[in-house]
C-alpha cells in the first residue's frame, strides 16, 4: 500500500484511501480517510487543503499504511489516534476506556436541564460520575458549571489514570477527583447530581456488536448481564442513598430500557419529573430521577 502512496499528491492519496475504505465497507470512508491522512502527515483540515498538491514522502506513506491497516481491521479512528472529542472537549483514551459517543451527550443535556433552577447559589454543586471511564460526562459538566466540584469513580485504575490526565489537561484538576471503587460504594458525601453511563448491553447481544465496539471497547464497560440491567440494580439504590434532598440522578439507557430503569428509580425513592431524553436516533437515551426532600 505504501508504494501506492509514496510520491503521490496528498489529494490523490486521500482519494485512494477513501476508495479503499469504501471497498472495505467502512461507512465513514471519506471522513476516516481525511482524518488518517492528516494524522500521518501531521496536518489539520486546513493544512490538508493547503498541501493538496504536495507529494507524500516514503516515511509518511509508511505511517499512513499502518494507520490504514488498523482501520481496515476494524479498529475505530478514535482508538488509532488515542483521542476523541466529547462535548467539544478533546479527551485522551486508552484500552481501559470506552470511546465516548455523541449519544452520551444526552446525559449531559438532561442533567443541565434538571439543574435549572439550581440549588443554593451560595455553594458549589457536588457531582459524582459513576463509571467515569475517560471522564467524559464529568468533565463536560464541569466545563458548563464553573463552581461545581466532581468525583469520578471506576473499577479500573487504568481508566482513572486517563480520566485524571484528561482533567489536568483541560484545566479541571482542582475541581475533580477520582476514586477506584465498585459504582458508588466508596462515596459517602451527599451529592447534588450523580450521572452514569453504566454497562447496559445484554450479554447475548455482545457477539453481534459492531467490530469497532465488540473488539476494542472494554467488555466490563459493555456487558450489562442477561437483561442489560444488572448495573442499574446496583447503581440506582446506591445513588439514591447518596443524593442530597432534591438531588438528581441521570443515567444513560440502552434501547427499550428507559421504562425498566424508571421503575428501578421509583422503587429507590426517586421521582421522574421529566421524560427520558431521546438521542438523534429517537432512542430514549437519558433517564433522570430526583430525590424529593422529606
Amino acid at each position: 500500500m505504501s508504494d501506492a502512496f509514496a510520491g503521490q499528491t496528498v489529494e490523490t492519496v486521500r482519494r485512494k484511501l477513501t476508495a479503499r475504505f469504501k471497498s472495505g465497507a467502512i461507512d465513514s470512508a471519506e471522513l476516516d480517510a481525511r482524518i488518517l491522512v492528516g494524522a500521518a502527515l501531521g496536518l489539520d483540515l486546513t493544512g490538508l487543503i493547503a498541501a493538496a498538491a504536495r507529494p507524500v514522502t516514503p516515511d509518511q506513506a509508511m505511517r499512513l499504511e499502518d494507520l490504514a491497516r488498523r482501520r481496515l481491521a476494524g479498529e475505530p479512528v478514535a482508538r488509532i489516534l488515542g483521542t476523541k472529542e466529547f462535548w467539544g472537549l478533546p479527551l485522551q483514551l486508552s484500552a481501559a476506556t470506552l470511546v465516548p459517543r455523541p449519544d452520551t451527550e444526552t446525559v449531559v443535556e438532561l442533567a443541565l436541564e434538571m439543574l435549572r433552577p439550581g440549588p443554593d447559589p451560595e455553594r458549589g454543586l457536588r457531582i459524582a460520575d459513576i463509571g467515569t471511564g475517560s471522564g467524559a460526562i464529568l468533565l463536560a459538566l464541569l466545563s458548563e458549571l464553573p463552581d461545581a466540584y466532581g468525583i469520578g469513580t471506576d473499577v479500573s485504575v487504568a481508566a482513572l489514570r486517563i480520566a485524571s490526565r484528561n482533567a489536568a489537561r483541560l484545566g479541571f484538576a482542582s475541581r475533580a477527583a477520582f476514586i477506584a471503587c465498585d459504582y458508588a460504594a466508596a462515596l459517602s458525601e451527599p451529592f447534588d447530581l450523580m450521572v452514569s453511563n453504566p454497562p447496559y448491553i445484554r450479554s447475548a447481544d455482545i457477539a453481534g456488536l459492531a467490530t469497532e465496539v465488540r473488539d476494542h471497547d472494554p467488555l466490563v464497560a459493555l456487558d450489562g448481564g442477561a437483561d442489560g440491567l444488572d448495573a442499574y440494580r446496583v447503581l440506582i439504590p446506591q445513588a439514591a442513598r447518596r443524593l442530597a434532598p432534591g438531588g438528581i440522578l441521570v443515567v444513560e439507557a440502552g434501547h427499550d430500557q428507559s421504562g425498566d430503569i424508571g421503575e428501578l428509580m421509583t422503587a429507590a425513592g426517586l421521582t421522574q419529573q421529566k421524560p427520558p431524553r431521546a438521542d438523534l436516533a429517537g432512542i430514549r437515551r437519558a433517564v433522570a430521577g430526583r430525590k424529593l426532600p422529606p
